[in-house]
């Protein structure tokens, strides 16, 4: 609308003459464990009231409408990556999860059942061994008996 009204020529001089945007500062900002950029600064250095009195309303409007342009696409820029490190640390929990799910938990219970047959085999043997120590302990108690019956 402004180069319509004011001509190419003249919008160009004008944009020229406003001030450059303040450097962006990016800073790392984090939440559970990821670093996420926040962006600060992108403003102008200055107030543009005075310059606005001379140019024309469709060029201060196209100004206005830039600097909020500028403002939304520096909001979408930090949520889009914000969005994109996020996905990107879920991805990788899942992943995490699905292999502690089926590699790791079924691992344990393979070792577990492996142990539980291993102390039930443990507990067969040593109880076979007491009975076959025991019935030795009674065969020599009934050999000292006939022996002392024997003897007399």
């Amino acid at each position: 609308m402004a180069e319509m009204l004011d001509g190419e020529m003249r919008l160009e001089n004008e944009a020229m003459k406003i001030p450059q945007l303040k450097k962006l500062l990016i800073t790392p900002k984090n939440i559970m464990g990821v670093k996420i950029p926040r962006l600060e600064g992108g403003r102008r250095e200055q107030a543009l009231t005075e310059y606005l009195l001379e140019i024309p309303v469709s060029i201060s409007e196209a100004i206005k409408a830039f600097q909020e342009v500028h403002k939304i696409v520096l909001d979408v820029a930090e949520k889009e990556t914000t969005l994109r490190k996020l996905l990107y640390e879920i991805e990788k929990t899942k992943r995490k999860a699905n292999a502690i799910e089926n590699v790791f938990i079924p691992g344990l219970q393979a070792a577990v059942k492996f142990i539980l047959f291993r102390l039930g085999e443990i507990e067969r043997d040593t109880f076979t061994m007491l009975k076959t120590v025991k019935r030795k302990m009674s065969e020599r108690e009934q050999a000292k008996k006939e022996a002392a019956l024997v003897a007399k």
